[in-house]
């Protein structure tokens, strides 16, 4: 035998026995023995590496994953057994991760800011959100290290981050196969206590599964449509847990970018996390995408959730807010009975651990963290300074729920022109309907008080249309009916609450469980009415176009984006079988590009505000919350009926609005 076979030969047997050891260690355990156990998680850090606001360019400590990066490592010296999971949404959000993505794209041989930043704290693993896919699959083929068999995607390997990135249910339209591993195993050492109170260190495997909203196609169909499939997360399930299970893992971690959402369960539900929750073999769940906490408030009362303790029809589940504000944390309590480790589910339980437990007192950022990025941060900053024009009024959201259309009529303005100017190339035989624009405002404090639009009068720059539009969203034209239009316009006044005029005391008139980005406020010759005295699907009054009753039958094309295009926020009739334009720009873009034609932004050449309250005497005041100390913005955009009842000591107050006028 040659000394290379030699070698060989005695490799390959040392490796065996390793392998021999470590199922001989896991087998040995005494029955009875313990374990506790933290599965740390991440999501929808939205490229938030640091604590910047690239809008308002100033620190804001009440976000960014310098500081989770302090708690991790907190976590870690209280749970030395532990593993850390990101659960999606991760390389887009930011200015960042535009400049990142598209301005100055990152080379093959380079690894995109918030990758290295998460790979300084050593991930074990992580799967892809809806937003992911937002920069296209040659781009997320390159920063995540995965040669994808698609249409325009990398067969090379390039730099990626340094865990294992799973994904179940998106597959090559080629080839049928899931564009990533569908799942990983990983294994660590973990420090267990027997019965009689000895600690040894034993291996510890953990099997990982990825799932993805399933309707990303329709999202981002210029980017999806022909290159892959998707499948419901249950089916992925069905297809993949078999494989993963016969790794004969301690744990199955399912990592998924979705909340909870009991109502029946069908292969394009976004938010399938209950309906996982229940899937045998499935033993700890990690949600994303709601932009929420659980466990937590939001989710109590709902069937088969305990969101006190963190547990989804039985299994431990934890989902970490956004924005790296919070860190989701399950403490596994594990018991060895016949051989296999069992949760104890009585000592078991999850908390989201925030960044900021009080106003103004959140933890250090992480030391490491800031250099690792320093550079792209800096060229991100000299980027959005580029000047493209300037204003005369001022440009905010703060007041967009109650009839502040600033920010939003520069947006529909852009869009409207666009379609005017693109559609009749397209299809000539449109060119006499008349175009309308739907914009919602995407920052309306569900981040904080200073989660706003706000554009002071003088020089617009890049980052003026960046605050603007907040999401790289393409833009899209459909064509609907009257009808269609009213329901579009019903769907979006669900985001206020039922006024009872008679009932004494305040009354809240946002409803918190709406979220503010699906509010479309349509313009461009149309006005109408709010009756929020109304049950849903009645509150539209008074819808006119150019003056006169809008038809059931009549048509218009209306400007909006991708994702309300082709479904997302469920608004009746929407669905992507009626576009009839899918821009290869994205709104910012277009955005920019309108704000440097017009050079001056004054109110002449802004539509005015399309809607209004209908008017409504009530016993008691009708409240909502917003940003403190913002009365003389409401007044000097003609909304005169509000003021300011209480400052809440937070950065937020609660307004009172007069619907008599």
């Amino acid at each position: 035998m040659s000394p290379r076979l030699t070698c060989l030969t005695v490799l390959a047997a040392a490796l065996l026995a390793g392998c021999a050891t470590t199922s001989q260690q896991a087998s040995s355990l005494a029955e009875g023995s313990r374990a506790d156990v933290a599965i740390l998680e991440t999501t929808d850090l939205h490229a938030n590496v640091l604590g910047y606001d690239y809008y308002k360019l100033k620190p804001d400590s009440s976000l960014g994953y310098e500081r989770t990066a302090t708690l991790i490592r907190r976590a870690r010296a209280e749970f030395p057994n532990n593993f850390l999971f990101d659960s999606g949404d991760t390389i887009q959000g930011t200015v960042l991760a535009d400049y990142q993505a598209q301005v100055k794209p990152v080379s093959c041989s380079e690894e995109l800011a918030i990758y290295r930043a998460m790979d300084a704290l050593g991930y074990d693993g992580g799967t892809a959100g809806n937003h992911e896919f937002n920069y296209g699959l040659p781009f997320l083929s390159q920063v995540t290290g995965t040669p994808m068999n698609v249409d325009g995607g990398r067969g090379d390997r390039c730099t990626g981050p340094h865990f294992p990135l799973v994904l179940s249910n998106v597959y090559s339209a080629r080839d049928g196969q899931p564009i990533f591993k569908p799942w990983a195993v990983v294994e660590k050492n973990i420090r267990v206590t027997d019965p009689n109170g000895n600690t040894h260190s034993t291996p510890l495997k953990i099997g990982i599964i990825g799932f993805t909203p399933p309707p990303i196609l329709e999202w981002d169909k210029q980017n999806l449509a022909g290159k892959v499939t998707v499948n419901g997360v249950m089916e992925a399930a069905k297809r993949y847990l078999p494989e993963l299970q016969a790794q004969h893992p301690d744990l199955i971690v399912a990592v998924l970018h979705g909340g909870l959402n009991t109502d029946t369960y069908t292969s394009e539900m976004e938010n399938g996390g209950w309906h996982l929750a229940a899937v045998p073999g499935i033993d700890v769940l990690l949600l994303g995408h709601s932009h929420t906490e659980f466990p937590g408030p939001h989710y109590e009362g709902m069937q088969d959730v305990d969101a006190k303790r963190g547990f989804v029809r039985g299994t431990p589940a934890v989902m970490a807010g956004f924005f790296g504000k919070d860190l989701g944390v399950i403490k596994l309590a594990l018991d060895r009975h016949n051989g296999r480790w069992v949760i104890d589910k009585d000592q078991t339980h999850s908390e989201v651990r925030p960044i900021c437990p009080k106003k103004n007192e959140c933890v250090p950022a992480d030391p490491a963290i800031a250099p690792l990025v320093a550079q792209a941060h800096e060229a991100a900053i000299v980027h959005v300074n580029t000047p493209i024009g300037e204003s005369t009024l001022r440009l905010s959201s703060y007041f967009a729920d109650v009839g502040n259309m600033t920010a939003l009529a520069a947006v529909n303005a852009a869009q409207r022109d666009y379609v005017m100017s693109e559609l009749p190339k397209l299809h000539p035989e449109l060119a006499k309907l008349p175009v309308l624009s739907a914009a919602a405002a995407f920052r309306t404090g569900f981040g904080g008080p200073d989660d706003y639009t706000d554009v002071a009068a003088g020089p617009l720059t890049l980052r003026s249309a960046a605050d603007l539009y907040f999401y790289p969203n393409t833009l899209a034209a459909v064509k609907i009916d009257g009808a269609g239009l009213k329901a579009w316009l019903e769907k979006s006044a669900e985001r206020f609450n039922r006024i009872d005029p008679s009932k004494p005391g305040e009354q809240p008139l946002i409803n918190d469980r709406y979220p503010g980005f699906n509010f479309d406020q349509i313009q461009g010759g149309i006005a109408y009415a709010i009756d929020v005295s109304k049950p849903i699907g009645q509150r539209i009054t008074h819808l006119t176009y150019l003056g006169k009753p809008v038809a059931a039958q009549q048509l218009f094309i209306v400007a909006t984006n991708n994702y309300r295009a082709s479904g997302g926020g469920n608004f009746p009739g929407l669905d992507g079988n009626n576009i009839v334009l899918s821009a290869p720009d994205g709104a910012r873009e277009i955005l920019a590009k309108w704000l440097q034609h017009q050079q001056r932004i004054e109110r002449k050449n802004l539509p005015t505000t399309s809607w209004r309250f209908a008017p409504l005497k009530t016993s008691g005041p009708i409240v909502f919350k917003g940003a403190a100390g913002k009365q003389d913005v409401a007044r000097d955009t003609g909304l005169p009926m509000i003021r300011q009842l209480r400052d809440n000591g937070d950065g937020s107050a609660t307004y009172a609005i007069e619907l008599v006028r």
